[in-house]
């Protein structure tokens, strides 16, 4: 258990009124623990009350999660179910709680589990807890972060070496995952390879589609290093560049740079969205601009704050945010340019050292 973060957890907690914080498998519990079990149909849950601890654990986690929490822990077997064991842990804490909070990806499930137990009980989301908390990160979190996105760097590196011609989307993806792995990830939560019309979708996902001669080709990938994320998206072109991709490149490349010079301490979110977006519009490509210009990274790969035009969250030292303005033509083919950042006094840290201009992919073998 990280006793600060677990300090400054109460502390949140007594600010906002809440009585008893639930904390399931995930980026919540690993903030705060430094570790969390795998998620699944089992009921996992670390009670967490102003004065107390106690841990609801299925029997195969419950020595491990001992070990790494260091709270009491009330184990249960499979074939007793979890019903007895939250019962006691809520008796070891006292008083029933008036107001919960529970993770926003809680199982449904589970929920009403702590809902039969908590009848009394107002139920809000721990986020209003945890974002302040996680929002600004540490030093050890942002070598985290550094190692994570070197590691990223390597897989997009990857993919342009394993893209030509008769490649399939996901063997470019697999060999981009691989090289995230081979630089010390522990996992890759997600490696989007696109090509040719494919590049227009946002999120697109891949596919058995072969690479063509003469296509463009977009590569956006996330790994984990000890727990936190990184992010970038950086694009290529199987042969020469078209005119209009490079105009387009050109277009995305300057919101990119807008939008950076803006991140600073105490500037709105809005303001770095408005930034990207002025130049993209500018330019006669507003409408083709169809999502926000960014998002919070640490633990999760998405997290608060929002860079959309009305966020009106201050941006704040040792904030790590993404950037990536993009323009998508349908039918045609889509750019994205992607930067995650530190926020600093000075300026904003990049993470990447990927260089932002159009990649050349290799040719036939």
């Amino acid at each position: 258990m990280r006793d600060n973060r677990l300090a400054r957890l109460r502390a949140r907690m007594h600010e906002l009124g809440v009585h008893l914080a639930v904390l399931s498998p995930g980026d919540d519990l690993r903030y705060l623990a430094g570790w969390s079990p795998l998620r699944d149909e089992r009921f996992f849950a670390l009670l967490v009350a102003p004065d107390g601890l106690a841990l609801v654990s299925p029997e195969l986690a419950a020595e491990t999660a001992s070990r790494r929490v260091g709270a009491e822990v009330y184990p249960y077997a499979d074939a007793q179910g979890p019903r007895p064991a939250l019962r006691a842990a809520l008796a070891r804490l006292g008083p029933l709680p008036q107001r919960v909070a529970v993770c926003d990806d809680l199982r449904a499930d589970h929920l009403l589990l702590l809902q039969e137990h908590l009848r009394q009980a107002t139920f809000q989301l721990v986020s209003a807890l945890t974002a302040p908390l996680r929002a600004r990160k540490d030093l050890q979190e942002l070598e985290a972060m550094r190692r994570s996105q070197a590691a990223a760097d390597a897989a997009v590196l990857a993919a342009w070496t394993a893209a030509r011609p008769g490649v399939s989307e996901l063997e470019v993806a697999e060999a981009a995952a691989a090289a995230a792995r081979q630089a010390g990830a522990e996992s890759v939560p997600f490696a989007l390879v696109a090509s040719g019309p494919n590049t227009a979708d946002p999120h697109h996902e891949p596919n058995r589609r072969r690479l063509r001669p003469e296509e463009a080709l977009l590569v956006d990938v996330g790994a984990r290093w000890d727990g936190y994320c990184s992010d970038v998206t950086r694009v290529g072109f199987l042969g020469q560049p078209v005119g209009r991709y490079l105009e387009v490149h050109g277009v995305v490349e300057r919101a990119l740079r807008a939008a950076l010079d803006a991140v600073r301490p105490g500037v709105p979110a809005c303001r770095v969205d408005r930034a990207a977006r002025e130049v993209i519009t500018a330019a006669g490509y507003g409408p083709y601009f169809v999502h926000r210009t960014g998002h919070g990274l640490g633990l999760s790969p998405h997290e608060p704050p929002s860079v959309h035009g009305e966020e009106r969250a201050l941006l704040e030292e040792g904030m790590v945010i993404t950037v990536e303005p993009g323009v998508y033509l349908p039918g045609e083919f889509g750019v994205r340019l992607e930067e995650a950042v530190v926020v600093l006094d000075s300026g904003p840290e990049i993470l990447s050292r990927l260089p932002r201009d159009v990649f050349p992919c290799p040719g036939p073998a």
